[in-house]
């Protein structure tokens, strides 16, 4: 079945936390950190977001790099990836940020939500039904390339699904503590080592890594 490549980008600490033990926004990484976002977006043709994750931060990344989106002018695709939120409601508070950023919006969800989108403040619905047959539907759209900006249960789900094939870490030399950890616990994934395919370490002590999905058998 086609479907995007994918890509997950997260900023961690050093016990693999997304979040302080109170939960809430974050800002793990720093600038650096943010400059290696902007350059998976750059990479992407769509980001996915999951809608407690929208709901918490209320907005999503944009790229902001001049070189970057001189880049992508200059490849003729749009300044922004289109922004996809997974959400089984559809249903989000007046007045989020997100409404107002400068990027396409699409609702992934189930049947009846996808087809009142655009009612809900997006240009465009795609159903969830499951998420092999929801991203060959997002590759029939023109997604080559999705980065997945979380949160946790997205993650996880795809993981254990196998349709993860990169993670992008950003590594902070800080230890956080408590539950939010980037992965939900006790969750079953793939067996396997993957693959280095670029390291980079970052102002403020912030280390990127970056790894391909194992091989299929590897030990």
């Amino acid at each position: 079945m086609n479907r995007p490549s994918t890509r997950l980008v997260l900023a961690v600490s050093l016990d693999g936390r997304l979040a302080p033990p109170q939960g809430g926004p974050a800002q793990i990484g720093g600038p650096a950190d943010r400059l290696v976002l902007e350059e998976a977006l750059a990479w992407s043709d769509a980001a996915l977001l999951g809608a407690a994750t929208l709901r918490c931060h209320g907005s999503t990344c944009l790229l902001r790099q001049p070189q970057l989106l001189a880049d992508r002018q200059a490849g003729a695709r749009p300044p922004q990836p289109v922004a996809i939120v997974a959400s089984r409601s559809g249903l989000f508070a007046d007045g989020l940020p997100f409404f107002k950023q400068p990027v396409r919006r699409w609702l992934l969800a189930p049947e009846p939500v996808a087809a009142a989108a655009q009612g809900r403040g997006f240009e465009r619905g795609v159903p969830m039904v499951g998420w092999p047959a929801s991203l060959a539907a997002l590759a029939d759209l023109g997604i080559a390339r999705l980065v997945v900006l979380g949160g946790a249960e997205i993650a996880g789900e795809l993981l254990a699904a196998g349709l993860l094939d990169e993670l992008q870490l950003t590594i902070s030399p800080q230890l956080l503590g408590g539950p939010h950890s980037w992965l939900p616990a006790g969750l079953a994934v793939p067996e396997g080592r993957w693959r280095l395919l670029e390291r980079r370490l970052l102002d403020d002590g912030d280390l990127l890594l970056r790894y391909g999905c194992p091989a299929a058998g590897a030990g």
